[in-house]
């Protein structure tokens, strides 16, 4: 394919490369931010970015938080992203994504790609027809779709907060208010209703939302409102950014527990949220369920949900050993989590010791 590649320097990150493929209409961006405990691996996301230089920005941001989120949770992987620049309300060119199968290709696998936001599963299969490296494939030696894993993961972070702010070991009484209902969102609020949580839902999508109302007896309001409505525990599930000097002074919960990727605008706004007396879940701890399992994909041995699932079960304990640590460090939990990724990746703790193994093929 007549693809064209064009290398980005930025400080701090390992490699950057643009990809273009005009008569596909292809035009991506390929991020690595850290190999030093393994290959990278990070999801495709499919969004309709009004310029390259905010496209740019939301890849360097989701690959450095692969990076953290591989080192807090030991999976022998290393950070990286990437973002395709597309209208999502139309469907993707089946040339489009062969040429991106090639670009990941031609990484030789510093970059192993995953789904993500706008990037479906059946999306994933037809990449994987240019390229080895990818991973939560619908194949039988394959993982699948990963959100079922990211929403246990989320749960059992929802669950850990509130043991920590409540001391409970149910959810039943709480208001839980979420925003975005995606593949995750949704099966997170499932799981939070079977717990005996009251839901307060938002999202763009009306139809999900109506099935929220339907399904789990959930208060339904506009995606504005939810910042402010009275509920215990604020589960973002949608894009990120969405914690910050606007909105965080108009929570009204206890603690935030959600799974979207870097909901903090920036660092400081950690601080603020404890300012306020807010329970901060960091997004890379909590919604690390997904990356646990398509990791298992990658050993010797085979994928086995048994041992994903269990993987994915550390989240409570490591989660509740932050908020310890936070508070005897007085300091926000975002930075507490940072300086154990940091930990973490200075002593190779959880770096890779065997090749990876790709199974669906």
């Amino acid at each position: 394919m007549n693809l064209r590649y064009n290398e980005i320097k930025v400080d701090g990150y390992e490699r950057i490369v643009e990809v273009i493929h005009e008569e596909a209409g292809l035009h991506a961006i390929i991020a690595l931010h850290n190999t030093s405990h393994g290959p990278a691996l990070g999801g495709i996301r499919a969004y309709p970015y009004a310029t390259f230089d905010d496209a740019l920005n939301d890849v360097l941001r989701l690959a450095k938080g692969m990076t953290y989120k591989s080192a807090v949770a030991e999976t022998g992987t290393g950070g990286g992203k990437s973002v395709i620049i597309w209208d999502t309300a139309k469907p993707k060119p089946k040339e489009l994504l062969l040429a991106f199968g090639e670009a990941v290709n031609s990484l030789a696998g510093q970059y192993i790609c995953a789904e993500d936001v706008g990037m479906p599963i059946s999306d994933l299969a037809v990449i994987r027809k240019g390229t080895h490296y990818a991973v939560g494939l619908p194949h039988p030696n394959s993982s699948g779709d990963p959100s079922r894993f990211t929403a246990f993961g989320g749960f059992l972070g929802v669950k850990a907060t509130a043991k920590k702010i409540w001391g409970v070991d149910s959810l039943k009484g709480l208001t839980v208010a979420v925003q975005g209902l995606g593949a995750v969102g949704m099966r997170l609020a499932d799981q939070l209703f079977w717990d005996g949580a009251k839901l307060i839902v938002t999202d763009v999508n009306k139809e999900a939302v109506a099935k929220a109302v339907q399904m789990y007896g959930a208060t339904a309001v506009s995606p504005d409102e939810i910042y402010g409505v009275e509920c215990d525990l604020f589960v973002p599930c949608a894009l990120g950014g969405i914690l910050n000097p606007d909105t965080i002074p108009m929570l009204k919960c206890k603690g935030v527990a959600g799974l979207a990727n870097n909901q903090l605008l920036t660092e400081a706004d950690g601080q603020a949220l404890m300012d306020r007396g807010i329970l901060y879940s960091p997004d890379f701890v909590i919604n690390s369920g997904g990356l646990f399992n398509v990791c298992v994909e990658l050993y010797k041995e085979g994928y086995s949900p048994l041992v994903a699932r269990d993987h994915v079960m550390r989240i409570y304990d490591l989660l509740l050993t932050i908020y310890t640590l936070s508070d005897e460090r007085k300091q926000p939990t975002n930075i507490v989590a940072n300086d154990l990724a940091d930990y973490n990746l200075e002593r190779k703790i959880g770096k890779r010791e065997s090749e990876v193994t790709f199974h669906h093929f």
